[in-house]
């Protein structure tokens, strides 16, 4: 069986010659200038103005020339909504030649956007705040993909099993060094647990000390790690970040706050576009495992049906009760404020205005309610 990925911007570093094949790709991260194309080369321009206030404005063909959006890691299942939306044709027919999957892994979507070097970014809440607070980065988060991060605890039965944050308590824990370990003290922090209260050693991201019983637990991601376990003949135990405290989301959709005031229409009609294909990705598992596997990574060994228990898997992520009532990528009032509080407590301090514009998804789904899903 052939496995998700690491958590965006959390990408491990080491050359291609696991047991698991690519899933641990690394090394290939790009550096700024290496990858897309400018924003100025993407056709459409600030011609395609800012003031429209309703939907996703209808274009003539190839009107918005070619975006190019920066996905976090190879083309896997992480991507099937975006290959539905290429395959089937909905950039085109929302008016752009074509929409650039470019292929990660990257070191920084963000830097990326930054740079002008691609239009749209996948990242994260916490890597794009810290752009913002640390840089003054104009930039923003304009839907998100995984109404839930898939950071999680992982455990197995046939060791110590973890099922609640007070079973962390006098565990051994393998947590991955960097940004992982500030986003664990922020799980710690958001319950109550004192650091010294658990063990933490450095681990790299193949789950073999888990099954290896030298740690207790193992930062993974909920759609990855539990499935290498499992195929090694465990039984895991999930503990995800999300439902315990830390509800950030994942694979958020990052722009230049220039090209909200100058694009705003293009970046609609590529919303739409996108909603449009994650709506059939999330409907139809199989057929999105197939265009991952056989088309869009046909060259990185990808299995059918381990790419459909991964969508699966990864739909639970994708589609909140919030989702259903308000469409795909929308985040509420409430969501925002429980990300900023998350963010908080990882030690990046930014208000919702400052990290979020969800005012073009609003319109976009005002002027065509249908596009959300029950």
């Amino acid at each position: 069986m052939t496995l998700l990925v690491p958590p965006p911007n959390q990408r491990p570093s080491g050359p291609i010659h696991d047991r698991r094949g690519f899933f641990r790709l690394a090394g290939l991260g790009l550096g700024v200038g290496a990858a897309g194309v400018a924003l100025a080369a993407c056709g459409g321009g600030s011609s395609s103005g800012g003031s429209s206030a309703s939907g996703a404005a209808s274009a003539a063909p190839g009107a918005y020339g070619t975006l190019a959006l920066q996905l976090s890691w190879i083309k896997n299942i992480e991507f099937a909504g975006e290959y539905m939306a290429d395959s089937k044709g909905y950039y085109t027919q929302a008016g752009f030649e074509k929409v650039d999957l470019v292929t990660g892994p990257v070191d920084s979507a963000d830097a990326l956007v930054l740079a002008k070097n691609v239009d749209v970014g996948l990242s994260a809440p916490d890597a794009t705040a810290r752009f913002i607070t640390e840089q003054g980065a104009p930039l923003k988060i304009i839907g998100s993909t995984f109404q839930k991060n898939p950071f999680c605890i992982l455990s197995i039965e046939e060791g110590k099993p973890i099922r609640t944050v007070q079973d962390l308590i006098g565990k051994r824990l393998g947590i991955q060094a960097g940004t992982n370990q500030q986003i664990f003290a922020g799980l710690l922090k958001a319950n109550g647990i004192d650091p010294s209260q658990v063990e933490q050693v450095v681990v790299q991201y193949e789950p073999t000390p888990l099954t290896e019983k030298s740690v207790d637990g193992f930062m993974a991601y909920t759609t990855n790690e539990p499935f290498i376990v499992k195929a090694d003949g465990f039984t895991p135990v999930v503990l995800p970040f999300a439902d315990n405290g830390l509800p950030l989301t994942a694979e958020t959709f990052t722009v230049l706050q220039e090209t909200i005031d100058n694009d705003r229409d293009k970046l609609k009609a590529f919303l739409k576009a996108e909603i449009q294909g994650w709506n059939d990705a999330v409907a139809n598992p199989a057929e999105s495992a197939r265009l991952a596997a056989e088309v869009y990574g046909k060259d990185l060994g990808l299995d059918v049906p381990g790419q459909t228990e991964q969508m699966t898997a990864q739909n639970e992520l994708v589609v909140s009760a919030d989702t259903k009532a308000n469409g795909l990528f929308t985040l509420t009032d409430a969501l925002q404020g429980e990300i900023i509080k998350a963010l908080g407590d990882i030690g990046i301090s930014i208000t919702a205005a400052d990290l979020f514009d969800l005012s073009l998804l609003d319109e976009v789904y005002s002027a065509d309610p249908s596009l959300i899903k029950a």
